[in-house]
């Protein structure tokens, strides 16, 4: 009851308005303090019933269009309100409360008798994570303004904002790096994805080998040949410790960024290249896992099917730079997952060298790694990068260095060359 009289606190002046007439006209006599009672009863009696049926008798429908979408795609949503009295809804606000940023708030409409009224938002998604559309709430009034009433719309609906990713035409991850990757050519007696040829049936072969188009073709009985799989596993070891994470600060007008995010920061950044990673080499047939570790312990085997890719964007999507463990940590901690040959990609923005000790540590063990180095400097910090593409550059890791404002693919065109030429691991 507090609540209502705090959100009409002219109906509570009309109310004591009506009291004090009430009383002037029993302990006077005076006809006209009578009247005015009679009148401003009927008025505060009619406002009610006016706002009160305004808001009664009607229908509400949240349709999302799809609950996914990436960062830079626009989400959308249809709001439907319906009148289904004969009385008509002179002005009706819905009030929506999601909390997707730069989410419309709602719509103001009236209503004819039995008629209703469609409202499509169009929000810009510009932050990856977890958003719920919903609720909403009705609000509407009486002419006099003297009411104002509402009513809670509790249904909700999730949306899950992927983060987003760009296409990679030009990055290769080079041969020499990915021995065990290449596909070796030369029969084998397991069923692998990749069918080299086919040749007629002898006896032996398996029947689930049996090619039967080409056998109803040559009304002969074929098989298929396979070629030995790609052996090595590839991991997307991302760096999420919140030390090393550097934000820009500046106005957006004065940033330069091809993407449309709402923070510009190491973190964005980082993500949009693992995401953008994975998808790359997952196109290209490879098993790809992911490792981060922010505020808890995310991992991803590696894996080549096409649900991976839906795994690895639904985990970027919540993944969070929150994490305590430094880069030179982790890669000891999961250095049990890399077999020889294994390829890592390391995504980081830390600036120091003591991470790189670790990776020494594994290319000696025989695993294969390639960094992609996001340049703190450029969003504002002050360590210098070149000491650690230095050291990189001796271990002779291919390194990548990405600048704020750069094109991913750009980044990614061609490795740091240091002391006039890159080297390559043996």
């Amino acid at each position: 009851m507090s609540r209502f009289f705090k959100r009409n606190t002219r109906a509570f002046s009309l109310l004591l308005l009506i009291g004090i007439c009430f009383l002037a006209a029993q302990g006077s006599g005076i006809r006209l303090f009578s009247h005015l009672f009679y009148m401003l009863l009927a008025l505060l009696v009619l406002s009610f019933l006016w706002a009160w049926s305004n808001l009664h008798g009607l229908d509400v429908w949240r349709e999302t269009y799809a609950n996914r979408a990436h960062v830079g795609e626009y989400a959308r949503e249809r709001l439907t309100l319906r009148n289904r009295w004969w009385l008509p809804k002179l002005w009706i606000e819905l009030r929506d409360h999601s909390d997707l940023p730069q989410h419309s708030t709602g719509f103001v409409a009236s209503l004819a008798g039995r008629t209703r009224h469609r409202w499509t938002a169009r929000t810009l998604c510009t932050r990856r994570g977890w958003f719920r559309l919903g609720p909403a709430t009705l609000i509407t009034g009486d002419p006099f303004d003297i009411f104002r009433l509402e009513r809670r719309l509790n249904r909700t609906s999730e949306l899950v904002v992927y983060p987003q990713t760009i296409d990679l035409p030009h990055f290769m991850l080079p041969d020499n790096a990915l021995p065990g990757g290449r596909v070796i050519h030369g029969r084998t007696y397991h069923v692998t994805p990749n069918v080299a040829t086919i040749r007629e049936y002898a006896p032996g072969d398996s029947f689930n080998r049996i090619h039967w188009r080409t056998t109803a073709r040559t009304n002969r009985l074929m098989v298929k040949e396979f070629e030995m799989d790609p052996t090595a596993d590839t991991y997307i070891v991302l760096d999420m410790q919140e030390r090393i994470q550097v934000t820009d600060t500046r106005a957006p007008a004065h940033r330069a960024s091809p993407y449309n995010f709402a923070v510009e920061s190491t973190e964005e950044y980082a993500v949009l290249a693992a995401a953008s990673l994975g998808r790359h080499l997952l196109a290209q047939n490879r098993a790809v896992g992911l490792i981060a570790w922010g505020r808890q312990r995310e991992i991803l085997p590696a894996e080549r099917a096409t649900r991976q890719l839906f795994k690895m964007l639904e985990t970027l999507a919540a993944l969070r730079a929150y994490g305590t463990h430094p880069l030179a940590e982790v890669l000891m901690a999961e250095s049990v997952r890399f077999r020889r040959n294994s390829t890592l990609l390391i995504i980081t923005a830390a600036p120091d060298e003591h991470w790189t000790t670790a990776l020494q540590q594994l290319v000696y063990q025989g695993v294969r790694a390639v960094v992609l180095l996001v340049d703190a400097q450029s969003f504002g910090g002050w360590r210098d990068p070149e000491p650690v593409l230095a050291r990189l550059s001796e271990l002779g890791v291919l390194t990548y260095r990405w600048q704020q404002g750069q094109p991913l693919p750009d980044a990614l065109r061609a490795p740091v060359i240091m002391g006039g030429h890159a080297r390559s691991q043996v």
